[in-house]
């Protein structure tokens, strides 16, 4: 059985931002193939490491989920499709699902290093 961690939630909103990504180029008229492919690929790639960390959480998928969301905000410029409405759409969740990756990077860091355990002893002293 699963065990709910309360950073999961973090991890569903990842999830949620993987589907506005897969479901952005429906959302514009004519959208640049290049946009499609890599807002469709880039949610599809969060949306697995968002599901792989509820199901059995481990750091290298918050990793994983932070490079694909800087790689969300420079693919504009990269692959071409600057100055587009899908440019707007991948900058935003590309902030958003790094946002959220280090955020829950920096709770698991604190819990494991920052936890009651060195609190305690920073207050013997």
């Amino acid at each position: 059985m699963l065990k709910w961690r309360n950073e999961s939630a973090l991890d569903l909103y990842n999830l949620a931002a993987a589907i506005f990504l897969l479901a952005a180029p429906w959302m514009f008229v004519r959208v640049n193939p290049t946009a499609a492919i890599d807002l469709r690929a880039s949610g599809a790639a969060i949306a697995v490491l968002s599901l792989a960390a509820i199901i059995a959480f481990s750091v290298w998928e918050e990793w994983g989920n932070l490079l694909v969301g800087a790689w969300l905000i420079v693919s504009p410029w990269v692959l071409g499709f600057a100055h587009t409405r899908a440019m707007h759409f991948s900058i935003i969740a590309g902030a958003v699902v790094m946002f959220m990756s280090l955020l829950e990077l920096w709770l698991e860091y604190e819990k494991t290093h920052l936890g009651p355990a060195a609190s305690q002893g920073s207050e013997r002293h």
